[in-house]
């Protein structure tokens, strides 16, 4: 999958998408061939993705389970 950018039509990428389990999320996962992971509005399947690196999920995600962000849904 070359060109593979933000702010591309998710419908042009042929991935799993997954989300959480948690209540009625919009918000979709996907892993890229490349280990880079792409994010979509589930509500907008063939909207413009968000491609991030496995540091930058993987940092976020730690930072979850830290509660650094517990104070945006307070």
């Amino acid at each position: 999958m070359q060109g593979i950018h933000n702010g591309m039509s998710a419908s042009r990428l042929r991935v799993a998408w997954r989300k959480s389990t948690h209540g009625k999320p919009s918000v979709e996962l996907a892993r890229l061939p490349s280990g880079e992971v792409a994010m979509r509005n589930s509500r907008h399947p063939d909207g413009p993705v968000l491609v991030y690196t496995r540091a930058e999920i993987e940092a976020f995600v730690l930072g979850t389970k830290d509660g650094e962000f517990d104070d945006l849904i307070a």
